[in-house]
């Protein structure tokens, strides 16, 4: 009767809970972990192809207002509205906007950093850009992986043949993506890191490969339901944003931030430390470095 009913509807609730981005675990009261020294505040942001369709000047001001000890920044280019992408320059007021930053750029991407680079590594996942950083007090190395994965589709008419041209040809990028970065986080000697715009939800498949990455910081956003892509200011629809960490790294706080009209992506904030000094040494990186910055 009802009461059959009941328990099968709360069964499948509980089981579709993960696919429907529920995060039970955030409703747990947790004791706030006291920060250690150490400890670095890391933004990661979609910035909506970097002020193309905003004012530079707030743009950068709310950049600076985030004073982050790192920033992992996703669309560094401008859209040309056909499926692809233009690079752009604007060091020059990144050198002015940051000058206690060091910037790694590659490929749309940029590492804001005012520890210690020290290594950059080039990655599998070409959507990837890996710096590896030194924690103040000799806590040892913390990698950063900055991540993009593409879009799955173009917003165009699904009655044009090229809307599922494009739909196959990217699924087979977003395929070689998440398996580089896999090999990439896999051959990682030191506590990692791993935030940017996945473009993925927990409903799609690709989630169980994120979930394979690292450990997600999401419950410390004490969140039932997260999200983190907003089409309009003010609604939130889905998260497609994540942060992870390997074993090594500690996540102390985890919070979206309202991106202001900015870009359709929140910011992450996230607060990390190291468990205890990192043990290996410089020697255990692999030697395919690529140094890049301002």
């Amino acid at each position: 009767g009802d009461v059959a009913a009941g328990a099968v509807a709360g069964t499948a609730l509980l089981i579709g809970a993960r696919q429907c981005g529920l995060v039970p675990g955030a409703l747990v009261r947790r004791p706030a972990r006291p920060p250690e020294e150490g400890t670095v505040r890391v933004v990661a942001w979609n910035t909506q192809h970097w002020c193309q369709s905003t004012d530079p000047d707030p743009f950068y001001a709310f950049l600076r207002e985030l004073d982050a000890d790192v920033y992992l920044l996703q669309e560094y280019h401008h859209d040309e509205f056909d499926g692809t992408y233009r690079l752009i320059d604007d060091e020059r007021r990144l050198r002015a906007t940051f000058p206690g930053h060091r910037a790694v750029i590659a490929r749309g991407l940029i590492t804001l950093s005012r520890l210690p680079v020290a290594a950059v590594v080039e990655t599998a996942a070409r959507r990837t850009l890996r710096v590896d950083l030194e924690l103040p007090g000799g806590r040892g190395r913390l990698a950063t992986f900055n991540v993009h994965i593409p879009v799955q589709l173009r917003l165009i008419s699904p009655l044009r043949a090229d809307f599922y041209r494009a739909v196959r040809t990217r699924a087979g990028d977003r395929a070689r993506e998440y398996a580089g970065l896999a090999r990439d986080v896999a051959g990682c000697p030191h506590p990692a890191l791993i935030a940017g715009d996945f473009n993925t939800t927990a409903a799609i498949g690709d989630a169980r490969q994120i979930a394979r990455l690292g450990a997600d910081a999401v419950p410390l956003t004490g969140r039932l339901c997260p999200t983190s892509w907003q089409p309009r200011p003010g609604m939130r629809w889905w998260r497609l944003d994540w942060v992870l960490t390997t074993p090594g790294a500690r996540v102390h706080s985890y919070r979206f931030r309202d991106p202001r009209g900015l870009s359709d992506h929140s910011v992450q904030e996230v607060t990390v430390s190291l468990m205890g000094p990192d043990s290996r040494t410089s020697a255990d990186i692999r030697p395919r470095h690529r140094s890049e910055g301002i």
